[in-house]
C-alpha cells in the first residue's frame, strides 16, 4: 500500500516549511517515536535521507554535511535518551555557526514525570547547543496549528542565520499515512539589508506603529518620504507618540466601528514597526500581506498574518522603498478624511472618561508629555488626536495596571521646566499611589484621576464580564475598594502631600476646574484633579463612539460574532475559504 504524509498536523507543518525553504538533507536515526516524521519524508522524493544508528555520530555528520554543502541539515531521532547524544555535535554546530536542525521526536508532555517509559524532559536545552528550542505539540485546533507554524518558522530563521535550532516534535503514533497533499502553511520570509529585497505590493499601505523609542530626525524624514511616494498612512494609538510626522492618522475611531463594513478601509500591505501597542481594533484591517521591520529580526505576529520579517534599521528600509516601485493611491487621504468625519459626528456623551477626553485633548499645552493608564483610559483618549508637539506614553510592555503614575514621575524628573500629565482610572491609581509621597515630586506634575469606584473596563458593554451584570462587581470588577468613591480620601492624601486638589462630579464642575489643571504655567504646587464618574455612563459613552456608522453587512457580522464568538468566526471563514 502506498504511503504518503502522516495525518499528524504538526508533522505536516514541519515538512511543508522544510520544502518551502529548500531544506532537503536529513540524517535519520532509527526508532518508533519519529515514525510519523520519517514515514512522511522518505516517501517524498524532494528529500535526501541518510541513515545513522548512532545519534552522536549523526550530529557530527550533520556538521560536516552543512559545512561542505552550505545547506541546512535536519536530524531526526526517537525518544528516550536518543536526543541526549546529539549534544556534542549540536555544541559544535553552535560555536561553528552551522545550520543544523535537531528534530527530537517525543511522546506527548502529559506523560512526562508519570513513570512512562522513554519520555524525557527536553524543556531546558543548553544555551550553546541551539539558538532556539521549541516544543511542537499535537495539533488539536487552529490555535495549535498557528503555534506550531510560528515555532517552525522561528527555527528555520535560526538556520538562515547559520545557527543550530531544536524542535521537540510530539506524536500520538498515528498509523495513518494517507495524506496526499500538505496543508497551506505560511512561510515567513527573512530579509536582511544586503539581500535583494522583495517588490513592494501595489495597493494601499499602512504603517502600524507600536511602542517605539523616540524617532530621530533622519528616521522621521525616511518614513515621511516613503509615505509621500506611496500615499501610505501611519497608524498608532497613544501608547507612544514617537512619530508625529505628516502622515499620521489617529484611526482607532475608524477601525473600531463594529456595526460598519470596514473592508474598504483595509490596507493591502501592513508594515509593523515597534513593539506592543494598545491597539484594540486592528489598525490597518485584514491586509493580505503583513511585514515587520526590526533590527532584532524576530517573528512577532499578533494578528496571525505576518508574511515577511526585515532584519534591518527602519531608516534603511524606508529609504530603500521610497525609491522603488513608486505608485500613487488615495489611502492616506481617505483614512484621514474618514477619521475626521467620524470625530465630528460624536454627539454629546455622558459624563465619562470619553467625554473628558473629547473636551480636553485639544487643550493640553503644546510641549507637554501625557502618560495614559492602560485599557479604558488609553482606549478612550486614543480616539482623539492630540495637538502636534504633545508626547504620549503608556506602560504597554507588560500591559499591567501597576506603575503608570510611577513612570510619569520618573519622566517628570528629567525636565523640571516641562509639564507632565497622567490620566488614570481609580484601580490603576490606588495600585500605584504611594509614589506620590516621593520627596522628589516636582511642581510640573498634573494627575487626572477618573474615579468610578470599579474596574470599569469589566463593566463595558462589549466586555465578557458584562454578561454577569451586578454579579461581576465583587470579584471580576472589584467594586467598592479604596473608599468606594469617597469625596475625602484622595483629597486629604493629595493635599497632605503638597498637591493642589481639584474635584468634579459633573460636567459643569469639570469645566470650572479644567483651566487650572491644563494651565501652561507651572504653578507653585503639583496639581491633582479627581473626577467622579460611573461605570454605566462609561459603557454608554463607549458604545456611542463605536456605533457612529453602520452597514447591513457590518450589523450582520456583529450578530454572527455575538452568537458564535471570535473563534467561531475564524472557523467559519476557514470553512468558507475567506
Amino acid at each position: 500500500m502506498q504511503k504518503y504524509y502522516s495525518s499528524e498536523k504538526n508533522v505536516q507543518i514541519l515538512v511543508s516549511l522544510l520544502k518551502q525553504n529548500g531544506i532537503r538533507k536529513i540524517i535519520a536515526s532509527p526508532g518508533t517515536t519519529n515514525l510519523a516524521f520519517l514515514g512522511s519524508v522518505q516517501s517524498d522524493s524532494f528529500f535526501q535521507v541518510f541513515s545513522s544508528v548512532d545519534e552522536r555520530s549523526a550530529a557530527y555528520m550533520a556538521c560536516g554535511m552543512a559545512q561542505e554543502s552550505g545547506e541546512a541539515v535536519v536530524l531526526s531521532c526517537t525518544g528516550a535518551t536518543a536526543s541526549r547524544n546529539y549534544m556534542p555535535g549540536m555544541t559544535e554546530a553552535f560555536y561553528n555557526k552551522l545550520p543544523v536542525l535537531a528534530v527530537t521526536s517525543s511522546q506527548i508532555n502529559a506523560r512526562l514525570y508519570n513513570l512512562n517509559d522513554q519520555k524525557t524532559d527536553r524543556t531546558d536545552v543548553p544555551r550553546d547547543a541551539a539558538l532556539c528550542s521549541f516544543s511542537m505539540q499535537v495539533v488539536k485546533d487552529d490555535d495549535d496549528f498557528f503555534d506550531c507554524e510560528i515555532k517552525t518558522n522561528r527555527a528555520i530563521h535560526s538556520l538562515k542565520r547559520n545557527m543550530p535550532a531544536h524542535i521537540e516534535l510530539q506524536t500520538i503514533y498515528s498509523p495513518d499515512f494517507s495524506v496526499k497533499e500538505l496543508p497551506y502553511v505560511r512561510n515567513i520570509g527573512l530579509w536582511k539589508s544586503f539581500n535583494v529585497l522583495p517588490e513592494l505590493p501595489v495597493g494601499k499601505i499602512a504603517i502600524v506603529l507600536g511602542a517605539h523609542r523616540k524617532f530621530s530626525e533622519a528616521e522621521t524624514k525616511a518614513l515621511d518620504s516613503f509615505c509621500e511616494k506611496h500615499n501610505a498612512a501611519v497608524f498608532r494609538d497613544h501608547s507612544n507618540s514617537s512619530y508625529n510626522g505628516k502622515y499620521l492618522v489617529v484611526a482607532s475611531i475608524m477601525f473600531g466601528q463594529f456595526l460598519a463594513d470596514r473592508k474598504n478601509m483595509n490596507a493591502d500591505l501592513i508594515i509593523r514597526i515597534g513593539e506592543i501597542s494598545g491597539d484594540c481594533y486592528g489598525l490597518g484591517g485584514n491586509a493580505e500581506k503583513m511585514w515587520r521591520v526590526c533590527e532584532d529580526g524576530q517573528i512577532r505576529d499578533p494578528q496571525r498574518r505576518l508574511t515577511d520579517v526585515f532584519e534591518m534599521r527602519e531608516e534603511d528600509f524606508f529609504n530603500y522603498y521610497a525609491d522603488k516601485n513608486t505608485f500613487k493611491n488615495s489611502y492616506f487621504d481617505e483614512c484621514k478624511t474618514h477619521s475626521e468625519k467620524l470625530l465630528a459626528k460624536i454627539p454629546e456623551l455622558p459624563f465619562s472618561n470619553l467625554w473628558i477626553a473629547k473636551n480636553t485633548y485639544k487643550k493640553i499645552p503644546c510641549g507637554s508629555t501625557v502618560y495614559l493608564a492602560i485599557l479604558n483610559t488609553l482606549r478612550s483618549w486614543s480616539f482623539f488626536p492630540f495637538e502636534y508637539g504633545i508626547e504620549t506614553f503608556s506602560n504597554v510592555g507588560g500591559f499591567g495596571i501597576d506603575g503608570g503614575v510611577s513612570s510619569l514621575i520618573g519622566a517628570s524628573l528629567v525636565n523640571s521646566e516641562k509639564l507632565y500629565f497622567c490620566i488614570t482610572g481609580d484601580l490603576a491609581f490606588f495600585y500605584d499611589m504611594n509614589v506620590l509621597g516621593n520627596h522628589h515630586v516636582g511642581k510640573n506634575l498634573r494627575v487626572l484621576l477618573i474615579n468610578n469606584g470599579v474596574g470599569t473596563e469589566f463593566k463595558n458593554f462589549n466586555h465578557p464580564c458584562a454578561r454577569f451584570e451586578e454579579a461581576a462587581d465583587n470579584y471580576m470588577a472589584a467594586r467598592g475598594h479604596f473608599g468606594n468613591k469617597s469625596l475625602n480620601l484622595v483629597r486629604h492624601y493629595a493635599e497632605d502631600l503638597g498637591f493642589e486638589y481639584l474635584c468634579a462630579k459633573n460636567k459643569d464642575e469639570y469645566f470650572l476646574s479644567l483651566e487650572k489643571f491644563i494651565s501652561a504655567e507651572i504653578s507653585d504646587k503639583p496639581v491633582f484633579f479627581e473626577v467622579f464618574t460611573d461605570s454605566e455612563n462609561e459603557s454608554d459613552a463607549l458604545k456611542t463612539v463605536l456605533s457612529l456608522e453602520e452597514s447591513t453587512e457590518g450589523k450582520a457580522k456583529n450578530v454572527v460574532k455575538s452568537m458564535i464568538g471570535e473563534k467561531g468566526v475564524r472557523t467559519l471563514k476557514k470553512v468558507l475559504g475567506k
